[in-house]
């Protein structure tokens, strides 16, 4: 039976959480729970990654100290995109910055001057947005930053706290794809790219795939180190409950909302660049074709900005109020928002610039969101079919956001599909199960979901269908 120690980081919280196998199931015990709050500074965002660090070894004295577990693995998985840059003594040269900076603002289109939009996708197959790793690094060229000058090694987020657990400096496959400088068809560094845009490919470290034994922490009891999906979506992703077949697509739901399907090999061509879609490396050396949606972090922030008037609520009651709201009193468009504060006053003037109502209560707000994201992904199934040339039968709905029964039940009546909702602790799960698949207790993908099929008890929701949902889809698609 092994036991392995899941880091699990979010946009908003992380987590400690240890995993025991046993008998083909798996058990999961949150040992550890932390906000992930980001500095706000004169010149701009950034992640508080000391205290981030100070609660990952927390944790990590937590399971091996006060409870005393013989630990076979630790594995780290965080948010996309964002990373730190190293000198030559090993330090960061400067604190890493949050994806919503607004540094990043207007870098797309000098680095498209400097090798067309159509050619940066050819190289990559990525998403377009101006968070990723790319634009970052390109708005730092710019400014001559001193810290991108004096670095020797660029580390995503999840493979700089590897680096500080080990000393073994190395990029896994999965957080290296959100960059938009790594090749997905070759799974290497899009080093060409990096000349033409006279960034400096040295800084680059070698990729290892998910699974891979970095080494073992350079403090007793010097516990294995696993690369698992760092990408917190690629472990998510990992423990989708799927049961063969490819009439499936998945959502992992929280902060953002990644919609995807799993295949072989990427898809990149003029189809997908055009519809905007990305192609990341999942978990046994599959592609992860997916849609980044601005996902539940819409009603972080309204929750956030109603707290600091002086209203609390919990996510449940909000829930409840959405349910109770009168429906398509509003619509959205849920990636028109990048940049935190003000949500409620950002999402009436959104309405009002569109020609129609804003929200009148909060219950409303609530379910313009959700309803809002229902309508969303009706139009990224669609595409899905499209590019890969499959029928979707069946969404699955991973990760926190799987919870909400409400906008569980509003994604089955707007796509017309069934939603298999769950587990929440989807990329906990993926983290743990990856680990162990690297110590040689599991196969390979396929035995991942074996166990998580066993240990889980998703929830099914059948679609209900109502001309509302056409009627809506209809004034979003004018």
């Amino acid at each position: 039976m092994g036991q392995y120690l899941a880091f699990d980081l979010g946009a908003e919280s992380g987590r400690a959480i240890l995993g025991s196998l046993y008998g083909g199931k798996v058990a999961a015990d949150e040992l550890h729970r932390f906000p992930n709050t980001p500095l706000r500074e004169a010149d701009g965002l950034y992640w508080d990654i000391w205290k981030l660090w100070h609660e990952i070894r927390r944790g990590l004295d937590i399971a091996v100290t006060e409870r005393r577990v013989a630990l076979d693995g630790i594995g780290v998985d965080t948010w996309g995109v964002d990373f730190a840059l190293l000198n030559e003594q090993g330090t960061l040269t400067a604190k890493p910055r949050h994806y919503r900076d607004s540094r990043n603002n207007g870098v797309m289109e000098k680095v498209f001057a400097a090798v067309p939009r159509e050619e940066v996708f050819g190289y990559t197959g990525i998403q377009m947005m101006q968070i990723n790793s790319l634009y970052q690094l390109y708005s730092m060229k710019l400014e001559g930053s001193n810290a991108l000058t004096s670095a020797r090694k660029l580390l995503h987020i999840p493979d700089l706290f590897n680096y500080w657990l080990t000393g073994v400096a190395e990029s896994e496959a999965t957080i290296a794809s959100t960059s938009q400088f790594f090749n997905p068809v070759e799974m290497s560094w899009a080093t060409e790219l990096f000349k033409r845009l006279m960034l400096p490919g040295e800084i680059l470290c070698p990729i290892v795939k998910p699974g891979t034994q970095l080494g073992s922490t350079l403090e007793p009891p010097h516990v294995p180190v696993y690369a698992i999906g760092g990408h917190d979506t690629a472990s998510a992703v990992a423990a989708v409950p799927a049961e063969g077949g490819d009439n499936w697509c998945y959502i992992s739901s929280g902060t953002w909302s990644l919609m995807g399907v799993e295949l072989d090999a990427p898809v990149i061509n003029e189809q997908s660049l055009r519809l905007n879609y990305t192609n990341e490396v999942g978990v046994g050396g599959k592609i992860r074709l997916l849609k980044n949606i601005a996902g539940l972090w819409l009603l972080q922030e309204c929750k956030r900005a109603w707290s600091l008037e002086g209203t609390e609520y919990t996510y449940d009651e909000l829930t409840r109020m959405a349910s109770a709201a009168r429906p398509f009193s509003a619509q959205i468009d849920p990636d028109a928002f990048l940049e935190p504060g003000e949500m409620p006053a950002k999402i009436a003037a959104h309405c009002q610039s569109r020609g129609g109502p804003a929200p009148a209560t909060h219950g409303e707000y609530v379910r313009a969101i959700l309803e809002s994201l229902a309508l969303r992904y009706r139009q990224v199934v669609e595409d899905l079919e499209t590019i890969s040339g499959r029928r979707i039968e069946i969404i699955h709905i991973v990760g926190g956001g799987s919870r909400n029964g409400v906008l569980n039940q509003f994604v089955a009546d707007c796509t017309g599909r069934v939603v298999i909702a769950g587990p929440s602790e989807a990329t906990a799960l993926g983290n743990i199960l990856t680990q162990a698949m690297g110590a040689g207790e599991l196969s390979g993908l396929d035995e991942i979901r074996e166990v998580v099929r066993a240990s889980c008890a998703p929830v099914r929701v059948e679609p209900r269908t109502s001309p509302e949902w056409d009627r809506a889809y209809q004034r979003l698609a004018s």
